[in-house]
């Protein structure tokens, strides 16, 4: 019987190759391993040989340990369906507090930081977004739409957002683990609440708090439409009344502005085709990036971004092109007419450039780097 140091020895000397022990015991899963040779010593998976008689038994692959001598991952045999349910497990989350909370776990990514190496406020909006989106494929209700139900794909309908508001006490950094909690309440006779919490993971300490207000539109129309007897069965077992923030902004009116009252202005933002989403308009997490285009570079090295209210008022396609409208307000400007605690105010709007129709209110808070 080949031993696994033998095996070993026969791999070839490429820069990348596959194992596949050549003789175990029966009772033992084949798996996979993948090596590399680096300076005439073998990288990659660490297999451990600790069975006796001859027969392998793997214990350990990069220092984690198998179950009955096979790590699931890795199988390739009667694992997989088992495997599989881990890996779904993993991807989607759970649901906690009698199915009326969804919580989901993320790594902050190296592509999802800025220059500063802490995850930027679209890095956090994807997630939330990410976490809303499975916790409605999660509780079954998801069809074939962007998070539309059975019976609004019956009804060519969509969910659209119309507010966000979102708070952050602390930004995460890179490799940083985050606990994401969503649920959702009614808002009125037609609209749907959807708040979050987002935790550090280690500490468990909230560090972001959000809330949004979404309407319902028919998705060949294009026209907002009220929320059918239908759908709202099937998303009212689903409600949790509990909000996180004291007030979620609905009724804090964020100014216009124009020519006259902007001090920085940005033309021709263009929409790209993967600004696009499956809803054939632009994602609403990517008017951020165009919004903060008008913001002086010195704000953006200088400020964090604490707190920022998106209000959508129009949707927008590849064929358009923006304006970005800034203006920005001191604390000593503020004290006068406004709680705001923050250093910096700042108002802002989107239009289309064309016609000057709007696209995206915005208000955000912004605290000096130096102060956290």
């Amino acid at each position: 019987m080949t031993t696994m140091s033998t095996a070993m020895r026969s791999i070839s000397s490429l820069g990348l190759c596959f194992f596949k022990p050549t003789s175990v015991s029966k009772a033992t899963t084949v798996s996979l391993g993948v090596w590399r040779r680096t300076g005439g010593e073998m990288k990659g998976l660490s297999v451990r040989n600790v069975g006796g008689g001859g027969h392998v038994s793997v214990n350990e692959i990069n220092g984690k340990k198998v179950i009955n001598g096979v790590e699931k991952k890795l199988c390739v045999e009667n694992d997989v369906e088992e495997g599989d349910e881990s890996l779904k497990s993993f991807k989607l989350g759970r649901f906690v507090e009698k199915r009326l909370v969804y919580r989901q776990t993320f790594v902050i990514r190296s592509y999802e930081i800025g220059p500063d190496k802490t995850a930027t406020m679209e890095t956090l909006l994807n997630l939330l977004q990410e976490t809303a989106l499975n916790h409605v494929m999660s509780s079954g209700l998801a069809s074939d739409g962007f998070g539309a139900t059975h019976e609004m794909s019956l009804r060519k309908l969509i969910w659209v957002v119309t507010r966000i508001n979102i708070q952050v006490n602390k930004y995460s950094r890179w490799g940083d683990v985050v606990e994401i909690d969503t649920w959702v309440a009614a808002s009125g006779k037609n609209g749907m609440r959807r708040d979050w919490i987002i935790r550090d993971h280690t500490t468990q300490k909230i560090i972001t708090r959000a809330t949004s207000t979404w309407v319902i539109m028919n998705r060949k129309t294009r026209r907002l439409s009220k929320i059918p007897e239908q759908v709202r069965e099937e998303v009212k077992p689903f409600f949790l009344d509990r909000k996180i923030l004291s007030q979620n902004g609905d009724d804090y009116k964020i100014d216009k502005l124009d020519e006259a009252t902007a001090k920085h202005i940005r033309s021709g933002l263009a929409p790209r085709w993967n600004d696009m989403d499956v809803n054939q308009h632009v994602n609403n997490v990517k008017y951020i990036g165009w919004i903060l285009e008008s913001v002086p570079l010195n704000i953006l090295e200088h400020y964090h971004l604490t707190s920022m209210t998106l209000e959508y008022r129009r949707e927008c396609n590849q064929s358009n092109l923006l304006e970005s409208l800034t203006t920005i307000e001191t604390r000593e400007e503020l004290e006068s007419k406004s709680s705001s605690k923050g250093d910096l105010r700042s108002t802002h709007l989107l239009r289309l450039e064309e016609d000057k129709k709007e696209v995206v209110r915005a208000t955000a808070e912004w605290q000096a780097k130096s102060h956290i």
